[in-house]
């Protein structure tokens, strides 16, 4: 099989999509945070210190989508239509988790980009609730759909517990 990320020679380039048609395409990675049951309630009650932890998250998990091609060697700096982050709290298991869907029309999917949001939104979560449980556990970060370009609809058929 021939990877697209190397040339014959074996070296590293970024994959040629000028010749690709411009399609609409979807892109939804999930992911998840634990924590102890009093960080979880400081989270919801909106009582954390550092402020509105879900809402930074958010912001952050957005901007994060949008500097994909910063960190990921090879991904195409794209136009993003839509970058959508939404926070699922599971009380009975103190954990929240983390849904990004990123939409573009364009040559090249957003996988990466919803990946990078979740980890960057899960992260900020981290960050803002360190200082009373550093015990929290990013966890689960996995591609849930994608729809459009040449490889077509992909649906993930794990634990529907974790989306």
């Amino acid at each position: 099989m021939k990877l697209s990320h190397f040339d014959d020679q074996g070296k590293a380039v970024m994959v040629d999509v000028s010749e690709k048609p411009d399609t609409l395409r979807e892109a939804v990675a999930c992911g998840s945070v634990s924590m102890k049951t009093e960080t979880f309630r400081l989270i919801m009650d909106q009582k954390i210190n550092k402020g509105d932890v879900l809402g930074v998250a958010r912001v952050a998990g957005i901007m994060g989508a949008k500097r994909t091609p910063d960190l990921i060697p090879m991904c195409h700096p794209l136009s993003l239509s839509s970058v959508r982050i939404d926070f699922i709290p599971v009380e009975e298991k103190c954990r929240i988790d983390i849904k990004a869907t990123v939409r573009i029309t364009g040559q090249t999917g957003v996988e990466m980009e919803a990946f990078t949001a979740v980890a960057v939104a899960a992260l900020t979560i981290y960050d803002m609730c360190k200082a009373i449980d550093r015990s929290m556990v990013i966890s689960d970060i996995h591609l849930v759909e994608k729809s459009g370009g040449k490889s077509g609809h992909f649906r993930w058929k794990g634990n529907p517990e974790t989306f």
